[in-house]
Formats: structure tokens, C-alpha cells, sequence
């Protein structure tokens, strides 16, 4: 439960990124929000429920 003021969006909103970290562990390259979705460094995310979401990191630019 998040206890900060204002509140951190929950696990179903589409800014849930923007939660508080509450446990970081960047050796292991994932983080634990407040809203209790797990964040990982390839920017995938495994939602309380269990739902996968891809990562999503905006492709490289074409070069020409």
C-alpha cells in the first residue's frame, strides 16, 4: 500500500512507472515500485497479477 502524499499510480494506471522505488537492485537489474510492480532494466515489467508487459525502450534512431 502506498502511504506517500500525493498517491503513487497503481499497478493498472499506464503511468505506473511513476511509483516510488521501494527496493532497488540494480546488480540484478530490477526494481520494486510501491504500487508492487516489478521494473526491470530492459524497461519490462511484471504487473501483481502476474501480466508481462514487453520492454519498451524507444528504438534507435535510423543512421544514414
Amino acid at each position: 500500500m502506498c502511504t506517500h502524499t500525493p498517491k503513487c499510480p497503481t499497478a493498472a494506471s499506464s503511468d505506473r512507472e511513476a511509483a516510488h522505488v521501494v527496493a532497488a537492485h540494480p546488480e540484478q537489474g530490477w526494481s520494486l515500485l510501491c504500487n508492487a510492480v516489478l521494473l526491470f532494466e530492459d524497461t519490462g515489467e511484471l504487473l501483481p497479477d502476474g501480466q508481462i508487459i514487453d520492454p519498451h525502450r524507444p528504438l534507435a534512431a535510423a543512421t544514414a
